[in-house]
């Protein structure tokens, strides 16, 4: 995991090191201080010697100046170090995902993985500026203290060795029973984001329902499992400062004790046992910063272990050595193909599916619910991989194919259909970013968008709201059909993307694909029958098996899933003319 998360340090390496070395530099002005102040008590003050006294205070105020100095570098180093690690972690985490595979993407939920780019990055910022400044500081701070102690008395420094077992004890049972909550706290922020991006994003659903209370019960719930699991996390690193503090006073105890018996024997002076109670302080001080440090790194290790599996994860979709950067043309070939989302699963998605279609050809898929037509097509640009068999697109397996070559020459109005914030021309040039606004009006004709965009006040420069709340879903899918035949591609796909349109519209959307497109090849997934009747050959499936292809007139004639679709739209269309 460490080894993992150095890798995003890159360009901050210098800062990274140039601050612990500013550090070290401030502590020894720090620790040097106290003992100056020890000789111009026991040598100066005592004695009356002014010109001592103005000698050494020079020294001190020089060693004050480096000490705020050098700490200055050493915090502008480890801001600039600590950010710029964490803009690294966000970039490789963000950019890692955009090559995920559709079955990469159904490990992680997006509020997953909105908190692993905020939440848990912000901690391990913090844990990182942490490590390189407070965990070089404590220990070096320690350490030098402890020696210049042992160098004013041996024997009173002792006094410090007795509280290391009672602070190594109470800092590893905190880290025990904390770290567990912290994990489970973070993994409740993601249930939280859940319920909040839902909310919002369904906003409009709740309030027709009269569905708040119910979200808001939600909310609730979710928000209270992050305060049950938080508050068990402090309730036990609460202990950490009591910890400190009973040493702490525990060594000053022992120090005022022995150091006065000292002194009245004569074997210690006063600025000796003053300058103990400054490096008492800083030892219990760095043992604090410790322990703090140990507390952010328990927390911040749950982040790292949830931010390093986003990291590790690797796209199961990968090109092969000599991959092909040419599709000859839109034909499809399906060659006994089998599919399950997971390894090893007792049903099949997709159960022996053969299937030649010829290039410019029509094809329509109907099915029932759960029936797979999605699953089908999304095998086509390799959005997933077969499990066994193989499909072809041109005459070569897709796995052959560059993936982005492979993809550029299919382009899918997918079932949910997903707007940018932007203009109408931002959104469209998703096809094709280089296309003219010529280019934008043909297709959207094409989709039978222009005449409704051309109502708009702004035209083709109005803006659509995140996720194209502005605009109905009609519109909606009538712009995404439009971005998509952008692409210019030799295999379209339209997975059931004209179901919020009439069936006037649609049928003009299909007449433009016959005459403006005919060679590109048209998969069309459709709950109406009109929707594909006119369509060259449909595929029939049923519970992810073919169970009929061919011409319209083919099905209505041999196929009874067919039949019984077309009869009951028939005569629920006639019903309704007779109302």
């Amino acid at each position: 995991m460490l080894k993992r998360l150095s890798q995003c340090i890159r360009e901050y390496r210098t800062d990274t090191l140039l601050s612990p070395l500013f550090v070290c530099l401030e502590v020894a002005m720090e620790v040097l201080i106290p003992y100056l102040m020890s000789k111009m008590i026991d040598n100066g003050i005592h004695t009356g010697d002014m010109h001592y006294i103005l000698r050494l205070g020079g020294v001190l105020v020089v060693c004050a100046l480096l000490s705020l100095l050098f700490g200055a570098f050493s915090g502008h180093f480890a801001a600039n170090a600590s950010a710029g690690f964490a803009r690294n972690v966000r970039h490789d985490m963000y950019y890692n995902i955009q090559d995920f595979a559709f079955e990469n993407i159904d490990r992680f939920s997006t509020a997953g993985l909105v908190t692993r780019l905020t939440t848990d990055v912000t901690n391990l910022q913090n844990a990182f500026q942490m490590v390189i400044r407070i965990l070089v500081r404590a220990p070096v701070m320690l350490v030098s203290s402890l020696l210049m102690a042992f160098r004013v008395n041996s024997r009173l420094a002792l006094t410090f060795l007795a509280a290391a077992p009672v602070l190594a004890l109470g800092m590893a049972a905190i880290i025990h029973w904390a770290f567990p909550n912290f994990q489970k706290m973070f993994d409740c922020y993601d249930r939280l984001n859940s319920v909040v991006q839902e909310n919002v994003t369904a906003m409009r659903v709740v309030k027709a329902y009269v569905r708040e209370p119910r979200e808001i019960q939600k909310f609730q719930h979710a928000s209270g499992e992050i305060y049950r699991y938080s508050k068990a996390a402090e309730c036990v690193v609460v202990f950490n400062a009591p910890l400190m503090q009973l040493c702490m006073y525990g060594c000053m105890m022992g120090l005022s004790w022995f150091g006065a018996q000292f002194i009245i024997t004569g074997s210690m002076r006063t600025g000796e046992l003053m300058t103990m109670f400054t490096y008492t302080m800083q030892i219990l001080m760095s043992l604090m910063m410790i322990s703090m440090i140990f507390v952010m790194l328990t927390m911040s290790r749950a982040s790292a272990e949830r931010i390093v599996e986003v990291l590790n994860e690797k796209s199961r979709l990968t090109n092969g050595a000599q991959p092909l950067t040419d599709v000859p043309d839109g034909s499809i070939r399906f060659d006994h193909v089998d599919f399950s989302y997971s390894s090893g699963a007792a049903h099949k998605c997709l159960d022996d599916i053969c299937l030649d279609i010829r290039p410019g050809e029509t094809i329509g898929i109907i099915g029932g619910t759960g029936s797979a037509k999605s699953t089908l097509v999304q095998l086509i640009p390799r959005l997933y991989d077969v499990s066994g068999g193989s499909v072809q697109v041109g005459g070569h397996d897709v796995r052959s194919y560059d993936i982005e070559t492979l993809r550029s020459e299919v382009a899918m109005v997918l079932q949910k259909n997903t707007l940018f914030s932007g203009t109408i021309k931002e959104n469209l040039r998703w096809g094709d970013a280089s296309a003219s606004d010529a280019e934008l009006v043909r297709v959207c004709k094409l989709a039978q968008a222009d005449d409704f965009i051309r109502t708009f006040p702004n035209g083709y420069d109005t803006q659509i709201d995140q996720g194209g709340a502005n605009v109905s879903g009609g519109q909606r899918q009538r712009l995404c059909i439009a971005r998509a035949l952008l692409k210019k591609p030799k295999i379209l796909i339209l997975d059931d993307s004209t179901s919020a349109v009439d069936t006037k519209t649609d049928a003009m959307i299909r007449r433009a694909f016959r005459e403006e497109i005919p060679d590109t090849t048209k998969l069309i997934i459709a709950q109406r029958i009109s929707s594909v009747e006119q369509a060259d050959r449909i595929i029939v499936l049923d519970d992810g098996r073919v169970a009929g292809f061919g011409t319209p007139a083919e099905m209505l004639a041999n196929n009874h899933i067919y039949q019984e679709v077309y009869h009951s739209q028939l005569k629920g269309g006639a019903q309704d003319a007779e109302s």
